[in-house]
């Protein structure tokens, strides 16, 4: 999946992973986590997402990255910030107080760049990406993270030959599979969303899982 895939997304956009509300999950199962004011939290692909919001009144500092200048534009003048923009390589970081966003590719980002990052955020990120793409994305976030992060990650589970994604479904077994190596992980959440979702309910999915992962460094 390339680059211009999601910045043609959010030209037009075709941003329906958005959405209008902070996720239940973060807000119920995130304390749990027990990350203390002050450490920072990575937001992969974050978008324009409010969950960055909820996590900011939590007193943390927050680190996104996200590969459309569009979205990181319209988050800060959605929130009614100014925020100040310097080049960094070849990415541009918007910042203002405790929040900071890379806008660019997240595989091209150092652990030097965002700094000692203590938990994780998923929300959207795992599950926009195809399959093939999936083991380089755990790759990056295991480099970047710090040794001893913890991380919350969302994913969706339905009959992926029923409905294209983007987003795909990653199975609780996949899951596994794809982090259990260096990270401790629970499943701690479930819920079926499929009434929420008149995209899968028009392709006729019969199921839209949404599942909660709580995780730990190993």
């Amino acid at each position: 999946m390339e680059p211009e895939f999601w910045h043609e997304r959010w030209a037009i956009n075709q941003i329906g992973f958005n959405q209008s509300e902070v996720s239940p999950y973060l807000m119920a199962l995130w304390p749990e986590l027990k990350v203390q004011p002050g450490a920072r939290v990575f937001v992969p692909l974050c978008g324009k997402t409010i969950d960055l919001h909820w996590l900011l009144r939590q007193g943390l500092q927050v680190v996104g990255v996200e590969l459309s200048e569009k979205a990181v534009a319209a988050w800060f003048s959605e929130s009614g910030l100014t925020p100040s923009i310097e080049e960094r390589g070849s990415f541009n970081v918007y910042r203002h107080e405790a929040c900071e966003i890379w806008c660019g590719d997240f595989f091209a980002l150092k652990a030097r760049d965002i700094g000692e990052c203590s938990a994780f955020y998923d929300r959207a990120a795992l599950i926009a990406l195809p399959a093939q793409m999936r083991w380089q994305y755990v790759g990056q976030i295991n480099r970047l993270m710090a040794k001893d992060a913890c991380g919350l990650l969302i994913t969706l589970e339905y009959e992926q030959m029923q409905v294209a994604g983007p987003p795909f479904s990653v199975d609780e077994n996949e899951v596994q599979q794809l982090l259990s190596v260096q990270w401790r992980l629970k499943k701690v959440s479930e819920w079926d969303v499929l009434e929420q979702s008149e995209k899968f309910k028009k392709a006729g999915a019969a199921r839209l899982i949404e599942g909660a992962y709580r995780m730990y460094r190993r």
